[in-house]
């Protein structure tokens, strides 16, 4: 298989891509649809680049396979946070940013939010604080069968 986007330094420390383009060393847009074979792929070649020198931006931004523009046309009325943004959230600020975005987003757009994977007292005080509306995760109870979840609903009811 011919790995699209094949990087090869040149002397000058342009970069030709395997289509003939140079980036220039100072910004390149990178496009959603590029056509690289898989998300691990898309990294070391980002990352690559990113060693060389090349600033990248993400062209369109919210549309093409990020599925930000669906978000208006689908009548959906929840936004799920993923519990990778959420176990991060004391350790790593890119998470923290992702995961306040999200929740703003949603009220932007009239929906609720859900993060899911809370575990923490920390993680949970974190959502509260940027609004979010509502978690799932084993900070309340890891999964029950439907016979012990009644018990477990009527001894936490408040």
């Amino acid at each position: 298989m011919t790995r699209p986007c094949l990087i090869a330094p040149t002397p000058s420390k342009e970069i030709r891509l395997n289509n003939g383009r140079i980036i220039d060393r100072y910004s390149t847009p990178i496009i959603s649809a590029t056509g690289l074979p898989t998300p691990l792929y898309a990294i070391e070649v980002m990352n690559d680049l990113h060693e060389r020198g090349v600033c990248m931006s993400i062209d369109d931004f919210g549309t093409g396979y990020s599925w930000l523009s669906y978000l208006k046309k689908f009548k959906i009325y929840k936004l799920k946070i993923d519990q990778s943004f959420v176990r991060d959230i004391h350790t790593d600020a890119g998470s923290r940013a992702i995961v306040t975005a999200i929740i703003s987003m949603a009220k932007s757009l009239g929906l609720k939010s859900i993060a899911e994977g809370v575990e923490t007292d920390g993680q949970l005080a974190f959502l509260r604080e940027q609004g979010g509306d509502e978690i799932q995760g084993y900070y309340f109870s890891k999964p029950l069968p439907a016979d012990q979840l009644a018990a477990f609903i009527t001894r936490n009811a408040t």
